[in-house]
């Protein structure tokens, strides 16, 4: 067979290589961080394959190079390229989303992780402000957790969570706000592990158009210093963890020092820890409960 592995009709085709030039090319203009993975990326979308294979195809059908330039000339304008293919990567697992919920981001996957390392079998986990469920379901994809509890007070991001979720058994989705002093009142004390990726970029912060446009501001910014969320999650998950229960909430780059003196100043943790992402900079906090 040719090098192109999807023989089309007709002489009515484009070569790809230098469709995918010409994206890239506008892409960097336009400032997305990563353009020629984002042009390979939505070719293989229109494509219909995975980006690996890619190299196997030469020339792309008129239909198909339109629509491609169709979305490449919308992330050139910042649409977030997971809402142009309607799906994100997280872990090992492909979540829906869309307008009105937050995009989950790959330095969330390090809390995930964390957190599914301490989740032993028949454990029953909390995930605070689950928007797209991406901590939940990863949780429940690869532990043996008898039970994670989703939690989510935004309308608009509910029903992302809830098509997410709706392939994982041990996941109930639970709408209310870690502000509520009565949430999973009847939990109080029984939980394993509670994770959270809340609200947390200070007021006034200035964020990519990606985020600023296409992100819900709730999900995003957390008070004039980011930590209004997180206050009441630190305070939440001391009610809700079992003795010897494990606590790990995501935070800014600048509250690496913050959110571990918010569970040591609360008194009722042990083992605050503070954790980096991939780059470095400070990610995420974890503690265990006396």
């Amino acid at each position: 067979m040719a090098r192109d592995e999807h023989p089309r009709e007709g002489t009515d085709r484009t070569r790809l290589a230098p469709e995918l030039a010409s994206a890239s090319a506008e892409l960097s203009a336009a400032g997305v961080p990563s353009p020629r993975v984002d042009a390979e990326l939505l070719a293989a979308y229109v494509l219909d394959v995975p980006r690996s294979r890619l190299v196997l195809i030469d020339t792309m059908r008129a239909a198909e190079r339109d629509r491609f330039r169709e979305l490449v000339a919308a992330r050139a304008e910042r649409v977030p390229l997971q809402h142009l293919v309607g799906t994100a990567a997280f872990r090992h697992v492909e979540l829906a989303v869309g307008d009105g919920v937050f995009v989950p981001r790959p330095e969330t996957e390090l809390l995930a992780g964390w957190g599914i390392e301490r989740t032993a079998p028949g454990a029953t986990v909390v995930d605070l402000c689950s928007g797209s469920g991406a901590i939940a379901v990863s949780v429940a994809d690869e532990s043996r957790a008898s039970r994670v509890l989703a939690v989510e007070r935004s309308p608009a991001a509910l029903p992302w969570l809830r098509r997410n979720a709706a392939g994982f058994p041990a996941v109930t989705v639970v709408e209310g706000d870690v502000n509520d002093p009565d949430l999973l009142s009847d939990l109080h004390g029984q939980v394993d592990v509670l994770l959270c990726n809340p609200p947390y970029v200070p007021d006034g912060t200035v964020v990519p158009p990606e985020v600023s446009d296409h992100d819900p501001a709730e999900a995003v910014f957390g008070g004039a210093d980011g930590l209004s969320v997180i206050r009441p999650v630190i305070e939440l998950a001391a009610a809700l963890l079992k003795p010897g229960g494990w606590v790990g909430v995501e935070h800014d780059d600048v509250h690496g020092a913050a959110v571990p003196e918010l569970f040591r100043a609360d008194g009722r943790f042990a083992g605050v820890t503070a954790h980096e992402d991939l780059t470095g900079r400070p990610r995420y906090a974890t503690a265990r409960r006396r």
